[in-house]
């Protein structure tokens, strides 16, 4: 270990690939980060412009300054619990690669069961609205999937706006953005799909959060209010107004939320109402239709 447990350049020391490689993989372990030795390699991958193989087949080559001080760089950033998806700039979600920065959470596996049921339930939906788009990974996915529909998405943070048109650009679709909170901006419209990943983490809860999420994300993304459903409060009633006879909601809900979840729909006048769990065996998403 390097006193100080700092990555120097010393010029009588030899920084191999190899060296730096196992380095990392100790410093972010005593930081705290879990899966060190993956993300390490990713890091080392990033500042030297390599792939993994690329990686492995050259450990015994040495680095110059400039490398060992671009490592030096991104290393020193993880080790303060910035997401590796920040220092990388980019997060895959169901197949396709989506630019990421603070101004977005970033996207989660969990959130396939959303996208999944929305296509699965909605796939005749010709207009479709995603609340919340962040990235705009579902949006994105749902203009991929559902190729007949005109996809809508509303976001009240023009960085995430920003963000989320770049992804469509990248990844090929069209869809439509607009700046506002819910259904403010879609007076007297309707469509035949609403699907949402709103906030949902109780504001208690914030502060024990991993610091990668707690200190990096975008909190305005991830409190819900002192139970995690003032969200649900507002959009649920409203949707009514806002779908196609025979359209529906499907949203994303956290840890034991979906059964309050399912009583708004069934006040709001909801049928076929379901639920449907993530590969973690966790009720992930509530969903109903209208008459």
């Amino acid at each position: 270990m390097i006193p100080g447990s700092r990555l120097v350049d010393k010029s009588n020391e030899i920084w191999t690939i190899l060296k730096v490689l196992n380095w990392t993989k100790g410093y972010l372990a005593e930081k705290g980060v879990e899966n060190a030795r993956l993300e390490a390699e990713w890091l080392l991958c990033d500042a030297l412009g390599l792939d993994r193989i690329g990686l492995y087949v050259n450990f015994e080559k040495p680095l110059q300054p400039h490398e060992l001080a671009g490592v030096r760089g991104t290393v020193a950033r993880r080790a303060k619990r910035e997401p590796l998806q920040y220092i990388l700039g980019s997060q895959e979600f169901m197949g396709l690669e989506f630019l990421v920065s603070p101004a977005v959470l970033i996207p989660r596996h969990d959130t396939e069961t959303l996208v999944h049921e929305a296509v699965t339930r909605g796939g005749n939906a010709l207009r479709v609205l995603d609340i919340g788009t962040g990235s705009g990974c579902v949006a994105v996915l749902l203009a991929k999937l559902l190729p007949d529909a005109q996809v809508v998405t509303v976001d009240n943070s023009h960085k995430a706006l920003a963000v989320a048109r770049e992804n469509a650009e990248r990844n090929g679709v069209k869809v439509s953005f607009v700046s506002g909170s819910l259904f403010q901006p879609f007076t007297g419209q309707r469509f035949d799909l609403i699907v949402s990943n709103p906030p949902y983490i109780p504001t208690a809860d914030i502060d024990g959060l991993q610091p990668e999420v707690r200190d990096f994300e975008p909190r305005g993304a991830l409190d819900g209010g002192a139970d995690g459903l003032d969200f649900y409060r507002v959009m649920v009633p409203s949707a009514p107004n806002h779908l196609n006879p025979g359209g529906r909601l499907v949203v994303e809900v956290g840890i034991g939320q979906a059964e309050a979840v399912q009583g708004m729909f069934t006040t709001a006048g909801f049928v076929d109402i379901f639920t449907a769990k993530d590969p973690g065996n966790i009720q992930r998403v509530v969903g109903g239709q209208v008459l």
